[in-house]
């Protein structure tokens, strides 16, 4: 399981609004570890568990985004 999984999973453990899911953020150690991960996937290409730990992190993203949409819609903005 990768570090953006347990902030995910704490964050709503912690109990959430509308509100601070669209203020949620990774760390800055996730987001350098997915930038770090997308570069060397255009310059030399990733190892099986390096394009996993990628896929995931896409899949967290694309998850967030669909539920920040909708808190939004709930909130009216």
């Amino acid at each position: 399981m990768t570090k953006a999984y347990d902030e995910l999973v704490e964050f709503l453990a912690a109990g959430s609004t509308p509100a601070s899911l669209i203020e949620f953020q990774p760390s800055q150690e996730t987001r350098e570890r997915v930038q770090e991960l997308i570069r060397k996937e255009k310059d030399t290409g990733l190892l099986p568990g390096e394009m996993s730990e990628l896929d995931d992190y896409l899949k967290l993203e694309h998850l967030m985004r669909m539920a920040k949409a909708r808190a939004r819609g709930r909130l009216g903005a």
